[in-house]
């Protein structure tokens, strides 16, 4: 038996709803290995989770990533062993703590290359990204793609590393400021969507072409004008909500705006086979050795700093990704 110090929510609300408790943890169960973790991972899902906005039953824990050290190892685990460094984005809401219990095929052993903060920082969002361009679509050198919110944290990673597998991308974003930032991600072309003519102002600066495939996690704001902005036969694909949900069509409008595909995916499902998901991060590793992936941190908290992280998230007061320390 250990105890541990994780964050509590009893009601959902504002920042200060968030609670370090002392918590018993038992010895790790069959199939489950001990974490000491190092570093924890922030996402903005978190404030939705917390305020209520996507409710969890009460009292919950929060955050889905962070990275530490095997500490413990349960029954009938034979791949980690004590000493071994892992991360993980989908082994249970709880990850704002300093000590947890967690399935072994859940986690991925991080190389050598990649610190434990690095790793926290962009984990989630990596495998976001790695799916996106190598499972939803295989991007390939000469692909023209789209890609909104393209100075957010998942979409600087879609922008830099599709560079480097050769496609010519055109990131859009919400004001002039963020499309600097899109740019120096990598973009092409940077849109400022917040103006109403971006359609036309995309089309201008591609010689009129448009785009093979559309990545939009902006949705209710973007999405009809994503299938404008989408090639014949192209995909547009729909991977969040930011402006709130996309508006609901009718499948004829697809072939009305040139035979398009649509897809709705999300990171989860393509992870939810343990050999796939430590595949796929094989895969976000090697990407981050060879700088396509980078982890900017914008600001560190600690644990009992948590609610302070939240307000600086949801101020708008940071750039980068923010990471707490137990």
């Amino acid at each position: 038996m250990s105890i541990a110090r994780a964050v509590r929510v009893r009601e959902f609300g504002a920042p200060e709803v968030m609670r370090v408790e002392q918590v018993e943890l038992p010895d790790p169960a069959a199939g489950e290995v001990r974490v000491r973790q190092t570093a924890i991972g922030f996402n903005f899902i978190d404030v939705y989770q917390r305020r209520g906005t996507y409710p969890l039953p009460l009292p919950t824990g929060l955050g889905h990533e962070a990275a530490g050290v095997v500490e413990a190892v349960g029954p009938g685990v034979a791949d980690l062993k004590v000493g071994d460094r892992v991360v993980y984005m989908n082994a249970g809401i709880g990850a704002y703590a300093d000590l947890r219990n967690l399935p072994a095929d859940r986690l991925a052993t991080l190389p050598a290359a990649v610190s434990d903060e690095d790793a926290a920082a962009v984990f989630f969002k990596a495998m976001t990204a790695q799916y996106l361009l190598r499972r939803t679509h295989r991007v390939e050198p000469g692909d023209l793609l789209l890609v909104h919110a393209a100075a957010g944290g998942v979409g600087q990673i879609l922008c830099r590393w599709a560079k480097a597998l050769g496609a010519e991308v055109i990131g859009t974003a919400g004001s002039a400021a963020k499309c600097e930032i899109a740019r120096a991600a990598g973009a092409d072309h940077a849109i400022d969507y917040s103006k109403p003519d971006w359609p036309q102002a995309l089309l201008a600066a591609t010689d009129g072409r448009k785009a093979r495939v559309v990545y939009d996690s902006v949705g209710k704001d973007t999405f009809l004008h994503s299938l404008d902005c989408a090639a014949p036969f192209g995909l547009v694909v729909l991977y969040g909500a930011a402006s709130g949900p996309a508006p609901a069509i009718e499948p004829e409008l697809l072939n009305k705006k040139g035979c398009l595909f649509l897809t709705r995916p999300s990171v989860f499902p393509h992870n939810a086979d343990p050999a796939t998901f430590r595949a796929n991060a094989i895969e976000v590793f090697q990407a981050i050795a060879a700088g396509q992936v980078r982890a900017a941190i914008g600001a560190r908290f600690a644990l009992d700093e948590a609610a302070q992280a939240h307000r600086a998230a949801e101020s708008r007061a940071t750039t980068g990704a923010i990471v707490l320390h137990p």
